[in-house]
């Protein structure tokens, strides 16, 4: 072989080595940046690992806190149902004490007056005291109460029930408080059929105090001897 074949040969090897060494020193920097990335990318699936269990954390604990806001609400409006249902029974407890307040003046009114009325008719005869009844009767047509009582009517006129039932005992022309009460219904009662012309006997009878119709009736037929229905009849022609 000539020397420049020769030095073309050595060239030619050099060059080859220089490229195989190249190639190799390639390979091995690829290989670096490979595993160098491969690194990263497991460091990054940890981090985006570790960032979603801190965003499901962080879920749970909004999800928590939501929780907590509710009760947190539903304790305020518990508290403010409380508060408005506490603000009412005050109102309703000083509405009560305050007509509990009213009933015991209207009480202790109605007692100075009973007194007043008790020393008032203390002195008064028989025949006085019966003209007084009569007027506070005509006023309030107590009378006209079918239940009304000796002892309700003392208490009404503000006169004890023992003087209120002597009255009666000891007056010649009433034989005791019902016929004394038939009067002043069977009184009241003509007044109405006179007066009242479109209202029932039935409604006249109910308004003057008597307990029903029949009771009217027998009451009119006994002082007047007729009906009631034909003495609205002798008004009425």
């Amino acid at each position: 072989m000539s020397e420049p074949n020769i030095l073309i040969f050595a060239v030619f090897v050099v060059f080859v080595i220089a490229f195989v060494i190249t190639v190799l020193l390639f390979n091995a920097n690829i290989k670096k940046i490979i595993g160098a990335n491969a690194k990263l990318v497991e460091k990054q699936n940890l981090l985006l690992e570790r960032n979603r269990m801190q965003d499901e954390e962080l879920e749970k604990r909004v999800s928590e806190l939501e929780g907590q806001n509710g009760i947190i609400e539903t304790l305020q409006q518990q508290q403010e149902k409380l508060a408005e249902q506490l603000h009412e029974s005050g109102q309703r407890f000083q509405a009560l004490l305050k007509e509990k307040a009213d009933e015991v003046t209207l009480q202790r009114e109605q007692t100075r007056e009973h007194r007043e009325q008790i020393k008032l008719t203390a002195d008064m005869t028989d025949e006085e005291l019966l003209a007084w009844v009569d007027i506070q009767m005509e006023e309030t047509r107590l009378f006209t109460d079918p239940s009304l009582t000796l002892k309700k009517m003392a208490k009404a006129l503000g006169l004890t029930q023992k003087r209120l039932g002597e009255l009666f005992k000891s007056h010649p022309k009433y034989a005791s408080l019902g016929d004394y009460l038939n009067e002043k219904r069977f009184l009241y009662a003509c007044r109405l059929l006179r007066e009242e012309p479109h209202w029932t006997i039935e409604a006249v009878g109910r308004e003057a105090g008597f307990g029903g119709r029949r009771t009217f009736q027998i009451e009119v037929k006994k002082r007047l001897g007729i009906t009631p229905l034909q003495y609205r009849q002798r008004f009425s022609d």
